[in-house]
């Protein structure tokens, strides 16, 4: 590890936090930016040197000019981008090389291909990686894309070529929707990514979402890391994800881990990444994406591999081989991740803001808690929902949902309210103590679920006590 022995971290939040620690157990020097309303953050204070860039709080942690910059004041020589904000933007992965600055991730032609998804839909079609039917080049015509829509064959998915979380994205069941859902898919692309161009594929029926979460260094050594479930969803977000998924045969499992890792080989990928597929109802197999950064669920692989996918992300960078065979990776027990967002069940799952007033969390064995979060800290409005992860670990499946639901009954966050009653009510159904679920359980659910935050709870509780009190005296 001679190569790097300082890091900014291109990011904010747990992730921040995530990859502060890593270095921290690397013996490499942290170096942590931060906008105006993230002055309080813990991984600021945790971080070995921390430096505000004034601005507008978004483009704070987007500006790569900057920060490139920072990072040469600061002598460092590599920059970590966690996930989202700059992590898959090839651009910036290419002016850190230029500035000779290590950019610890794939190189910029695979975030390139990747960050198109009809470019990867095709590159990967040609290795023989089964794909959804649908557009191999992008469409910009309604028309157009309304008559192919028609070849296809309803139910279709419009998505934005260079989308992501669930963003431009719309399924349309009937001809007579397309146009308005095509509009309007088209208007949120725009918006979000400054990039109207969509395709257009066969929609898969109540499909799991699986991925395999890959590692390869820079001298042809191409691993898995084993498979998550992420098929809990809502509005094509993920919600829980899960690892192994609990329902998966051996036949099926394996194809995917041969199929994903022969693609990485072939493409001469680098660093980490995750490919991710749908499979329909008879197990048949359909490349969807990949992310060519460390993921949001990523510690759901490293509790049942024991690897650290941020450190071996680091040490790949700094021109490592990876230090184990894949028939050395031992997978045991299973993992469940839940996402914590301050949100309102009540109002829709409405972002919430607010003060943590009280913090009790959940811990004892097999319970892993990621979040930037401690008592008294505000919650910016500026930025996603996402406050924490609530990661348990068991040695079977029925053991693991035991510890979810005590663990999230420990959980105590008042002072907004959070979706922590969502958790649970999943965790309480039958069908996901089978392991039963499909990308469209929750929609399935959800109406089914009474589900109140703990705010709303508690007054209810002041008012039965007080009805109680006034009936004694």
């Amino acid at each position: 590890m001679k190569q790097i022995n300082k890091i900014l971290i291109a990011n904010r939040g747990e992730i921040a936090l995530r990859v502060i620690r890593a270095c921290k157990e690397l013996h490499i020097q942290s170096v942590a930016i931060y906008s105006e309303v993230d002055h309080e953050g813990v991984w600021v204070k945790k971080a070995d040197e921390s430096v505000e860039i004034k601005g507008d709080v978004i483009q704070t942690y987007l500006n790569y000019d900057h920060i490139i910059k920072l990072a040469k004041k600061h002598k460092c020589d590599a920059i970590h981008p966690g996930y989202g904000f700059l992590s898959e933007n090839a651009e910036f992965a290419k002016a850190c090389q230029q500035n000779g600055i290590i950019f610890i991730g794939p190189k910029p032609e695979h975030i390139a291909l990747f960050g198109d998804k009809i470019a990867s839909k095709n590159a990967m079609k040609e290795i023989g990686v089964p794909v959804i039917e649908g557009t191999e080049e992008a469409i910009i015509d309604r028309e157009k894309a309304a008559k192919i829509a028609e070849q296809i064959g309803f139910p279709v998915i419009i998505k934005a070529a260079f989308g992501g979380g669930g963003r431009g994205m719309r399924i349309v069941h009937k001809a007579k929707e397309f146009n308005a859902m095509f509009e309007s898919a088209t208007a949120e692309a725009l918006k979000f990514f400054g990039n109207a161009d969509m395709f257009v594929e066969k929609y898969v029926l109540n499909p799991r979402h699986i991925e395999v979460q890959v590692i390869a260094d820079k001298y042809g050594n191409v691993v898995h890391l084993g498979d998550r479930d992420c098929s809990i969803q809502r509005r094509h977000q993920k919600v829980i994800e899960i690892a192994p998924s609990p329902l998966l045969s051996n036949e099926v499992r394996k194809e995917l881990y041969r199929i994903a890792t022969k693609a990485m080989f072939k493409l001469g990928y680098e660093s980490v990444g995750t490919i991710e597929f749908l499979l329909d109802e008879e197990d048949n197999i359909y490349f969807i994406e990949m992310n060519t950064r460390v993921q949001v669920e990523h510690p759901v692989t490293e509790i049942v591999t024991g690897i650290d996918i941020i450190q071996r992300m680091i040490e790949i960078a700094a021109g490592d081989k990876l230090k184990f065979l894949q028939e050395e990776i031992q997978f045991r027990g299973y993992a469940i991740e839940f996402r914590i967002n301050a949100e309102n069940p009540e109002k829709n799952f409405m972002p919430s803001v607010g003060t943590v007033e009280t913090y009790i969390t959940p811990g004892g064995p097999g319970v892993r808690l990621d979040t930037m979060l401690y008592s008294g800290y505000t919650i910016p409005s500026n930025y996603d929902s996402m406050i924490g992860k609530v990661i348990v670990w068991a040695l079977d499946w029925e053991g693991a949902v035991n510890k979810a639901r005590r663990a999230l009954d420990e959980f105590i966050i008042e002072g907004f309210p959070t979706n922590i009653p969502l958790h649970q009510h999943i965790v309480e159904d039958q069908d996901f103590q089978d392991g039963k679920f499909t990308t469209n359980y929750l929609d399935t659910k959800l109406p089914q679920f009474n589900v109140r935050n703990a705010d709303t709870v508690k007054e209810e509780e002041k008012k039965k006590a007080s009805i109680f009190g006034n009936f004694l005296y």
